[in-house]
């Protein structure tokens, strides 16, 4: 690791809010025409997005549900949305029936819109669509979804044990990212995926 990434790596920790593993001051967002880094920004800055699955119970319409998420430890993202469903919500029965799926997120939480309506081209929004998949609750991947969901989203951990809550995972096929006027941005999963370093050597 180099010395820049290593200084922001020291700043962003004094950042972070050790009780809700949530940022308390949000890093600059990056410039527009950088879509990979403005996407890799954007999901994991956030937590909670609506995510949309193919409904078994409304004769295959879409159906929406606002969720909690993590992408990995704070500072240290991957840019994979994991989750945290009981198959007693809709989203978790529809995604073990028919596995499409896609997360949107806004920048708008965040608070960095300012005074911008939030379909404002300028105020960042991202959906990421694929397969949500359920993950192996035995293998390392759990662990790292434990471990990410948990740090950002404490009371995930009291949530019922009789619940029946399983981790998932987003496997990302198509991005539509708008960050800017002139429509989306073109981005492949690869780009989003392993973004280039930005000029201070390091990566949300």
């Amino acid at each position: 690791m180099g010395m820049k990434a290593l200084v922001c790596l020291m700043w962003l920790s004094m950042w972070v809010s050790q009780s809700q593993g949530r940022l308390l001051f949000i890093p600059s967002k990056p410039d527009p025409n950088d879509a990979a880094a403005s996407a890799r920004w954007l999901v994991s800055l956030n937590f909670w997005g609506v995510l949309n699955t193919i409904s078994a119970d409304l004769g295959g319409a879409p159906f929406g549900n606002v969720v909690s998420y993590s992408d990995g430890l704070t500072g240290a993202g991957t840019g994979i949305p994991y989750f945290y469903l009981t198959s007693l919500d809709p989203t978790a029965r529809n995604a073990l029936k028919n596995d499409k799926a896609s997360l949107t997120v806004s920048e708008y939480p965040l608070g960095t819109c300012g005074k911008k309506d939030p379909m404002n081209p300028t105020c960042s929004k991202i959906s990421l669509t694929g397969k949500l998949k359920l993950v192996d609750q035995e293998s390392k991947e759990a662990e790292f979804a434990r471990k990410a969901l948990f740090s950002k989203h404490p009371e995930m951990k009291d949530w019922p044990k009789n619940h029946n809550f399983q981790f998932f995972k987003l496997e990302i096929e198509n991005i539509f990212l708008i960050d800017w006027f002139g429509g989306p941005k073109p981005l492949t999963v690869e780009q989003y995926l392993h973004p280039k370093m930005n000029n201070v050597g390091f990566i949300l």
